[in-house]
């Protein structure tokens, strides 16, 4: 069983990336959660508030992910653009996260009145998605250097 499901990933390229990113971005989505869930709970306590926990959550998360994702879950994959183009490409997709990360949690409490903790479960199933096919498209696509 553990030596099949070891051939399909060797076999399945994309799987093994998917796979890396999900388990840097489960990494980063823990780094996310403890900073965003102490500000939600001492700083921001009003639910219209939670969305300002946002950014500062994201802003410490992202910092992690890049590390991660460069350096493990798209290693090997299309280019790396020389100075800080593929950082300023991985920043932008990372605020279209940021972005829809401050919608859904806006929406989910403010709009909705729903807790500010569960709009954690949309943000962190929804937008993963959308930045794995923009980073995998677009920051670290295209054919390798070298």
């Amino acid at each position: 069983m553990v030596e099949r499901g070891v051939a399909f990933i060797r076999e399945n390229p994309i799987f093994a990336q998917l796979v890396r990113f999900a388990i840097a971005g489960g990494i980063s989505t823990v780094i996310y959660a403890a900073v965003y869930y102490p500000l939600v709970t001492w700083v921001f306590r009003e639910r219209a508030q939670a969305v300002y926990a946002v950014p500062f959550a994201f802003a410490v998360a992202v910092t992690a992910g890049f590390v991660l994702h460069s350096r493990w879950s798209f290693r090997g994959h299309g280019r790396r653009d020389p100075g800080g183009v593929q950082q300023a490409k991985f920043v932008f997709v990372q605020g279209v996260g940021l972005a829809m990360n401050a919608a859904i949690t806006w929406g989910w409490t403010a709009l909705l009145g729903w807790s500010s903790l569960t709009a954690l479960i949309p943000v962190v199933t929804i937008t993963p998605l959308v930045t794995f096919a923009l980073n995998r498209a677009w920051v670290f696509g295209g054919k390798a250097h070298g």
